[in-house]
């Protein structure tokens, strides 16, 4: 921006001049990855409109108004055209994508001798999901599924959750409508062990295998929409060695006799005392070399899911008496399980239907 007086800085000519430049240099991108920089550069901070209106805070006070509206029709003119080119360059790469991933599905392609038969195969997950089930069948549980949108007092009032809890929070949680329609999508398969507890008298067995929702972005160890295994038990005289147990009989299921597990103090509303239940690495294996360890970040450990004793309050909300009957309860996601069991590194594997990954579970469990 040339240098002089004040009135030539806001002469209409300059104005025009600034504008008529930016929309030159907008008009000729060719790619959203130079469209950033080119923001920047017409209506960011060290720009010619920007300077411009920096230079407002020198001017008369009868002046300000007058230029101050010349400088924001001239940076609205430009933010029309950026805005305009931005869309185009999005169409034109979305267009580019679909051309290059074309697939003519009439063409006959021979087969080849080292293709991989993906025939009848299942997702992962429900492969996992039914290891697990067949598991705890075995040990006498019976397999309970429930709704997956929720009354909100069966997914948190229920569970000792109270009213002011982080996790009813419209940020944590999907709610129906709106918050106050008192229906969620659920947040956890905990609602089912209720649901199975005002069913049946103790002794009480339950494994419950299902889909959750909470308002996580999609990411290498985060999704929207998730799958979920809890078990619960409900008898006299149980204790957290049951529980620790039940739970090592598991891991050495999923991962083999070798694997180590570990309780570590934490806390849930539904359970006191709670835990979280930790896996030893399988990577580095907790060795002189662990603090590179990816997998583990150097802990030694992997967090695999939470447990504890039935909290007395919630088995008395279920109609259970506290003195009579203890419990313990445990859950763990899918995704982490299959994700420790297969060494899957990418959340994205897992949910964006690839055959070609799936195929390499097969059908067998």
């Amino acid at each position: 921006m040339s240098q002089g007086p004040l009135d030539s800085v806001f002469a209409d000519e300059n104005i025009e001049r600034i504008v008529s430049s930016s929309i030159d240099s907008i008009d000729n991108l060719n790619s959203l990855e130079d469209f950033k920089n080119l923001k920047n550069r017409v209506i960011g901070e060290n720009s010619d409109i920007a300077l411009v209106n920096r230079a407002i805070g020198k001017l008369d006070q009868s002046q300000k108004a007058e230029a101050g509206k010349k400088v924001t029709e001239a940076r609205n003119r430009i933010s029309q055209k950026l805005d305009k080119k931005l869309t185009e360059l999005e169409n034109q790469h979305q267009n580019n994508l679909l051309q290059s991933e074309a697939v003519d599905v009439t063409e006959v392609v021979a087969a080849r001798k080292d293709a991989i038969s993906i025939s009848g195969s299942r997702h992962p997950l429900t492969v996992i999901a039914e290891i697990i089930c067949d598991v705890f069948t075995s040990l006498g549980y019976s397999i309970q599924e429930g709704p997956e949108a929720e009354a909100t007092w069966f997914n948190f009032d229920s569970l000792n959750i109270s009213p002011s809890h982080p996790s009813r929070s419209p940020s944590d949680t999907f709610y129906l409508n709106e918050i106050y329609s008192q229906v969620v999508l659920r947040t956890q398969t905990s609602p089912v062990q209720m649901r199975a507890m005002l069913k049946q008298k103790p002794p009480l067995y339950v494994i419950a295998p299902g889909k959750v929702f909470r308002s996580d972005e999609l990411d290498v160890t985060h999704t929207p929409v998730f799958h979920q295994v809890e078990g619960l038990a409900v008898d006299k005289n149980l204790n957290m060695s049951h529980l620790k147990g039940t739970l090592d009989h598991l891991a050495k299921k999923l991962f083999g006799d070798g694997v180590e597990t570990r309780f570590r103090p934490s806390f849930f509303p539904f359970t006191e005392p709670s835990a979280e239940l930790d896996v030893r690495c399988f990577v580095c294996k907790d060795q002189k070399n662990s603090k590179n360890c990816k997998t583990c970040k150097g802990n030694g450990w992997i967090e695999w899911g939470g447990c504890g004793m039935v909290n007395p309050n919630v088995l008395e909300t279920a109609g259970i008496d506290s003195k009579k009957f203890s419990g313990f309860a445990f859950g763990m996601g899918l995704e982490r399980t299959l994700m420790f069991r297969h060494g899957i590194e990418d959340m994205h594997y897992l949910v964006e239907a690839d055959l070609r990954f799936s195929s390499k579970f097969g059908m067998g469990i």
